[in-house]
C-alpha cells in the first residue's frame, strides 16, 4: 500500500508571522506627526499614511503593519519614541 507523506507545517512560521502593529488615537499628535512617522517608520507611503491616520481618529485604531514580531518590534520601538500610542497584536 502506498501512502503519501504529508507536508510538515511550521506552526513556529505561521505563528512568528501573525502579528499585527496597531496605532491608537489620542489627542496630542497632529496629522502631519502621525503621517510623517508612518512613512518613516513603517514604509508607508503618504497616501496610505494618510489613510490609516485617518481610519485611526474615526475608529480609534487601526493597524498599519503585519509581519513577525522580531520585524515589528523595532518599529513599534520608534513609533513610541516619537510619541504615537501603538501596541502589537497576535493575530
Amino acid at each position: 500500500m502506498l501512502t503519501k507523506e504529508l507536508p510538515e507545517v511550521d506552526e513556529k512560521t505561521e505563528v512568528e508571522q501573525g502579528w499585527q502593529l496597531i496605532l491608537h488615537n489620542d489627542e496630542v499628535n497632529s496629522f502631519d506627526h502621525v503621517i510623517n512617522s508612518l512613512v518613516k517608520h513603517c514604509k508607508h507611503s503618504i497616501i496610505q499614511a494618510t489613510q490609516c491616520a485617518h481610519i485611526v481618529h474615526n475608529n480609534g485604531k487601526t493597524d498599519v503593519k503585519r509581519g513577525k514580531l522580531d520585524d515589528l518590534i523595532p518599529i513599534q520601538v520608534a513609533l513610541l519614541d516619537a510619541q504615537l500610542s501603538v501596541t502589537l497584536d497576535q493575530v
